[in-house]
């Protein structure tokens, strides 16, 4: 795998982290003044994402669920870029919906780490059931759309953000698994 594509998963993680921090930071202006930064790092999260599935993808499992993650932030992200009136009523709501989606599918993705023999799968498995736990307190209390649901909000995507740093770990295994199974086919081509 190229190191770009390392770089690239690395950035969309470090930009989910910011983003939830900025959440966390501006509990009350979360909702209206940092619409168009919440936008910007959701639209830039998905793009990397996507160049990291587009790279991966012949030889990653599930990659299918990455690209509909990543999809799906772009999504976000034009639709929060697009308006903060529509941002300042949704966002409690989309936000909640997207960190829960993200962490069903990074618990999900966290078994194929497991399978390869990274021993932190159960990392990205824990962050991933907080995204999704979080991201469900937000849906059931939208009227708690201040600190707390920005909190919860920002909490949630940091450890999202954070499953995405941890799993860059786990790609050195997946490289070696790839790599060790061209190799013995490779061989056994030439013992033909």
């Amino acid at each position: 795998m190229k190191k770009s594509t390392k770089i690239w998963i690395c950035i969309a993680g470090v930009l989910l982290v910011i983003l939830g921090v900025v959440c966390i930071a501006n509990p009350a202006e979360t909702l209206f003044s940092t619409a168009w930064l919440i936008g910007l790092f959701t639209l830039l999260s998905g793009i990397f994402e996507l160049v990291f599935t587009i790279d991966t993808q012949r030889f990653m499992p599930n990659s299918g669920t990455r690209m509909l993650s990543a999809i799906l932030q772009i999504i976000l992200g034009f639709i929060f870029l697009s308006g903060k009136l529509l941002l300042t009523v949704s966002l409690p709501f989309i936000f909640a919906a997207w960190v829960m989606v993200e962490g069903v599918i990074i618990a999900v993705r966290s078994f194929d780490y497991k399978s390869v023999g990274f021993s932190y799968w159960w990392c990205i498995f824990i962050l991933g059931i907080a995204g999704v736990v979080l991201g469900y307190l937000g849906l059931r209390n939208p009227d708690v759309a201040g600190r707390t649901l920005s909190t919860l909000i920002g909490i949630g995507i940091i450890a999202n953000g954070l499953a995405y740093l941890v799993g860059i770990a786990g790609l050195n295994r997946f490289e070696k698994k790839v790599n060790g199974v061209r190799e013995a086919i490779r061989d056994a081509i030439e013992e033909r």
